[in-house]
């Protein structure tokens, strides 16, 4: 099993996680790291611009209510805030892995088992990536990622109790905003702590993508 060495990020700045998960990506590319990593983070406020929505670039970017990345990620335009899981998988594909829908399939399955922990049921849907609310047209989680030289970045955005709000100002992942439920809002007060969050998804993680956490 390959090892993954965990960075808690805490809350930081898009910018500050972008540029480390392609510095990452460059050390593994050349030998200069073995393990895999798997950084999980809280965002400021910010907006991010998918391949699929290149197109609104010049548009988007001065009429959005804060900053705005274009990135590499597949996908729209999504938003990142405090109390929403991001999580960034820097892994390097073995020759079993390497395929990009599998790889997709088990993002979406670590998120469904980790919700699961906390009595919501989600599922995936074939028309759209990401994690639904089971008989609800509510989505809870997105994801997002990119591949180079079979080595993973970019990855999964949890909403366990963020604002939904700023989601009004886009169509995430092309959707009406409407769609957008947390944990928090699925749970009430029995919504867990972000920290019982990230404990259940490191271990559905590890487990699912059969990686040993480094101590």
């Amino acid at each position: 099993m390959t090892a993954l060495a965990l960075i808690d990020a805490d809350v930081s700045d898009y910018s500050v996680i972008y540029e480390m998960q392609l510095e990452l990506v460059q050390k593994k590319r050349t030998g200069q790291v073995l393990f895999d990593y798997l950084i999980l983070v809280e965002h400021p406020h910010v907006y991010t611009v998918g391949r699929k929505a290149r197109d609104q670039w010049e548009r988007v970017r001065t009429l959005l209510p804060g900053p705005v990345f274009l990135v590499e990620r597949g996908g729209e335009i999504t938003h990142h805030c405090p109390g929403q899981l991001v999580c960034y998988p820097i892994l390097s594909l073995q020759e079993q892995e390497q395929d990009l829908h599998r790889y997709l399939r088990e993002l979406e399955a670590t998120l469904i088992d980790t919700l699961r922990e906390f009595g919501i049921r989600g599922e995936s849907r074939r028309e759209a990536t990401g994690v639904w609310i089971s008989g609800k047209e509510k989505k809870i989680a997105s994801i997002g990622v990119a591949v180079t030289s079979w080595i993973t970045y970019h990855g999964v955005a949890l909403n366990v109790i963020n604002d939904l709000s700023r989601f009004k100002a886009i169509h995430p992942c092309g959707f009406s905003s409407e769609v957008m439920t947390s944990m928090k809002e699925e749970l009430g007060e029995k919504c867990p702590t972000m920290e019982e969050v990230k404990s259940c998804f490191l271990s559905q993680f590890s487990h699912r993508f059969q990686r040993t956490l480094l101590s």
